[in-house]
């Protein structure tokens, strides 16, 4: 951590400049656009799914919801276990884990809940601390109605293999990334029924969208793939 902050203060008029050009240069994709909520599957037991989260949630990348991560993971569950998969996700581009708990719906009926964070948390510097923080209070309000709902954090993505962004930029917020990764890791070990998924690596120009950044539709399937992996029927 103290290494961290010192590269940070030695290298930051560089950080800064490179971080002002990128911003700059970047298309700014929006989020996704049609209904966020859908169905996969039509017999079997019914599964309810809540994905929420930044970008990915949001479904950044792609034109509309079905494209994006929640629809891929629905349709993964079901067809692997026979269900019948009601989605909902709820993404806001550009947020941080304390403020996304003003967003949260009031959902007593979900059964798995999948929560995507910690990119603009890296980008914003938020210390270790206030993340892991705002992360049980996240885990609780989703919990609100449902003490023993499963939750699944998603990694956070691997910053460093960000290749829309440049070095040494992407090697240190690779560096914050997983450090936030590891509040992520030791929630799951501690916190009954939270449990902690791998991120695939999504690269080359099939899997991004045009930004570089955020996954296209063959990307949030191959994440969907992966995480559906992991994730144990209730």
């Amino acid at each position: 951590m103290i290494r961290f902050w010192l590269a940070l203060l030695l290298l930051s008029p560089w950080l800064l400049w490179q971080a002002k050009r990128t911003r700059a240069t970047t298309p700014r994709l929006p989020e996704a656009g049609g209904e966020p909520s859908g169905q996969s599957g039509d017999t079997g037991p019914v599964l309810r799914l809540l994905v929420v989260g930044e970008s990915t949630a949001a479904s950044v990348g792609v034109g509309d919801h079905q494209q994006g991560l929640a629809a891929h993971l629905a349709a993964q569950l079901s067809r692997r276990h026979g269900r019948i998969v009601l989605w909902r996700t709820v993404g806001v581009n550009g947020i941080r884990a304390a403020a996304l708990i003003r967003h949260l719906p009031r959902a007593p009926e979900t059964d798995v809940a999948i929560i995507s964070l910690g990119v603009n948390d890296t980008t914003g510097l938020t210390r270790r601390r206030g993340y892991r923080q705002a992360l049980a209070e996240l885990i609780a309000e989703l919990r609100r109605d449902k003490a023993d709902l499963p939750v699944y954090l998603l990694a956070v993505p691997p910053m460093q293999r960000f290749t829309a962004l440049p070095r040494p930029l992407r090697d240190l917020l690779g560096w914050r990334a997983q450090g936030l990764d590891r509040v992520q890791q030791d929630l799951a070990r501690t916190l009954a029924g939270v449990h902690h998924l791998a991120y695939p690596l999504v690269e080359g120009k099939d899997l991004l969208a045009g930004d570089g950044y955020h996954p296209s539709e063959q990307g949030y399937a191959l994440i969907a793939r992966t995480v559906a992996d992991d994730i144990s029927m209730p």
